[in-house]
């Protein structure tokens, strides 16, 4: 057996040298990644609790320690909660005793608590883990995690070129440099367009901003990014980013598919509510209108049943636009939803306010809940009644008989739309609008239907062992 060889002092030096280039480059690296606080001290937290237990959240007097209840109701496991706050506030968050047994998870039956204080950073998630530990993360410490696995990645490039037969010093740098050089390259590429496109929209609203959101009822459709053709039906193509897709298709459905649904609803049309914040819903003033789950035969189809045929074209188009390979079995109803005009001088009209249709928080997808929205367009009033998608500077004039496409998933990161998809359905004004809706979710199935799910995407047995 030969003798293993040490590494030579040349061998010594080029780590030397590679480990003083990989500090250098690690430098110029996180200067790469380095974020802007938004305004001087208010932060906008987002609280995910993961925990597996009920918890309370409360803010802590800086003064008097006093404890002021922020949550309310308390959080479930798998919900989130929005917080806004000031950069050096501190806050607790508190086991609550499960409803079954009335004991915390804690040794002893203990309810457990943790702290933490608000950041000067942006984009801050607090992950209440289990055991109730609370994981703080914020835009600094992604793009140095970002930083570090890129990092990891080139400096297990340039080893495995060390310890290659023949590689010299001189090629093994300008391997690990080209690594970091494209890394940091496709970053940079990364946050220039979200910087761009974000810039593009406050430069196209700023001519609507006299007009913000639905005020202006003679506006027309945004002009399209780019448009082609699906089953011959023209697609314009408003956003295509991963996680925010907006498109409108023309000729989706047909004037005898609107009218069986219309008949469907006739029987079962009730006021339209909205998700109260605690897992149910309620009237508001927010929503303004008259809907009507519409079951769909699917035994029917094979027979020409139009209710069945429209929603098969719902999820091919889906299946056409996401990899997701989305079935009927388990989704939710289709909508029939409509709005009816009153006159310019009725200080209440019928319309949906800005809203999201699931998540739009840039977290991650939680399953079972909606990932994408059609709404096709059956009448159209005389005077307003459009769909504005303000984040995005996209404004949609509804036409007889098209479809607004949306999704806010990324499929690749299985993380949410940060906001580019909140839209609004403006005043009805004069006429009538009635449309289909179909809000299509991930992760349903006989088994696990839509309505085992919560208004807060939290599935109603595990809301009832909490």
């Amino acid at each position: 057996m030969q003798p293993k060889q040490m590494p030579s002092l040349h061998v010594h030096r080029r780590r030397r040298s590679l480990a003083m280039t990989l500090l250098i480059l690690a430098t110029l690296l996180l200067s790469a990644f380095k974020t802007t606080s938004a305004a001087p001290n208010e932060r906008a937290i987002s609280i995910v609790n993961e925990s597996a237990r009920r918890v309370e959240v409360y803010w802590i007097h800086p003064d008097t320690g006093e404890m002021v209840l922020q949550s309310t109701p308390d959080i479930l496991a798998g919900a989130t909660f929005a917080l806004n706050s000031y950069v050096g506030h501190a806050f607790e968050v508190r086991e609550l005793p499960a409803k079954k047994t009335a004991v915390c998870g804690g040794e002893g039956d203990v309810c457990r608590v943790d702290h933490f204080t608000v950041n000067e950073n942006s984009d801050q998630i607090i992950m209440i883990n289990e055991g109730v530990e609370i994981e703080h993360t914020d835009s600094k410490s992604i793009a140095e995690k970002s930083a570090s696995n890129m990092l990891d990645e080139c400096k297990a490039t340039a080893n495995k070129q060390l310890s290659s037969s023949g590689a010299d010093a001189e090629s093994i740098l300008d391997v690990l440099t080209v690594c970091v050089k494209v890394g940091i390259a496709k970053e940079i590429e990364r946050a220039n367009e979200e910087i761009t496109f974000q810039a593009g929209i406050r430069k196209d609203m700023a001519g609507l901003l006299e007009n913000y959101t639905c005020a202006d009822e003679a506006l027309n459709t945004t002009e399209a990014k780019s448009t082609n053709y699906w089953e011959g039906r023209k697609v314009s193509v408003m956003i295509d980013r991963p996680a925010s897709r907006i498109h409108v298709v023309e000729n989706f459905l047909t004037e005898d598919e609107c009218k069986a649904v219309e008949e469907a609803a006739a029987p079962i049309l009730h006021h339209a509510t909205v998700a109260d914040g605690s897992g149910g819903s309620h009237l508001s003033d927010s929503r303004k209108a008259m809907q009507a789950g519409i079951k769909v035969h699917w035994d029917k189809e094979a027979e020409g049943d139009l209710i069945a045929r429209l929603s098969r074209r719902v999820y091919s188009y889906v299946n056409h636009v996401l990899p997701f390979d989305i079935k009927e079995n388990g989704q939710e109803d289709l909508m029939s939803i409509q709005y009816f005009g009153r006159g310019a001088d009725d200080d209440k009209p019928d319309r949906y306010m800005p809203h999201c249709d699931g998540d739009c928080n840039g977290l991650q997808f939680k399953p079972g809940n909606r990932m994408a929205t059609i709404v096709m367009y059956c009448d159209v009033p005389e005077v307003g009644g459009a769909t504005n998608f303000r984040n995005s500077g996209v404004h949609i004039k509804p036409e007889k008989y098209a479809a607004t496409f949306f999704s806010y998933i990324d499929p690749k990161t299985m993380k949410m739309d940060g906001g580019f998809t909140e839209h609004s359905g403006c005043p009805v004004i004069e006429g009538e609008k009635k449309i289909v809706t179909q809000w299509v979710r991930l992760g349903v199935d006989d088994e696990n239907p839509w309505n085992s799910f919560n208004t807060l995407g939290i599935k109603y047995s595990d809301a009832a062992d909490q």
